[in-house]
């Protein structure tokens, strides 16, 4: 097992920060009317308990053998920061403390267009249980993040959230 690795008992797409609005009442829970699944999802962080500097959180979706940030579909009517929280928890066993938004990710999702928005959000308590949908966490020095990372799209949002992070809470002491 790779030490970084935590199950913790102790396509063409654009970025760019957007503001929609909630789904109207009328549409399914993920998609708007213009019928774009909308999703939320954090790239959360922590400070290493084993060097100087922070750890990226990155989830192992079985389904699609892939490694990307905690995110998921939005409910109906729900707002953006609340669904991005909830997916984080729900993927990661955390709780967390959110802080800038960072850029949004389009891409297309099985022929429909998926607009999903972020936030730095920072690791606060918790703990990893494996489940159907995640059944790896790992934690991760920024560069390996972004190295780890399936998807392309995913990488920028590292440096994002290293460029949002306040003086201090950089990789480096």
């Amino acid at each position: 097992m790779d030490p970084a690795e935590h199950q913790d008992p102790a396509t063409a797409a654009s970025t760019a920060p957007a503001s929609p609005a909630p789904p109207p009442a009328s549409t399914s829970a993920s998609a708007s009317a213009d019928g774009t699944v909308r999703a939320a999802g954090c790239v959360l962080w922590r400070r290493s308990p084993r060097s100087p500097g922070l750890e990226i959180c990155l989830v192992h979706r079985p389904k699609y053998d892939d490694w990307s940030h905690p995110k998921g579909k939005l409910e109906r009517g729900e707002d953006p920061l609340a669904g991005a929280l909830r997916e984080v928890a729900e993927e990661t066993g955390y709780a967390a403390a959110p802080g800038a938004e960072l850029p949004t990710v389009r891409y297309l999702s099985d022929g429909r267009p998926k607009e999903v928005r972020y936030w730095a959000a920072a690791a606060t308590t918790g703990a990893f249980a494996p489940s159907d949908e995640v059944d790896r966490i790992l934690w991760l020095a920024p560069d390996e993040a972004r190295a780890r990372l399936t998807r392309p799209l995913d990488r920028p949002l590292v440096d994002a959230l290293l460029a949002a992070l306040p003086p201090g809470t950089g990789p480096c002491p």
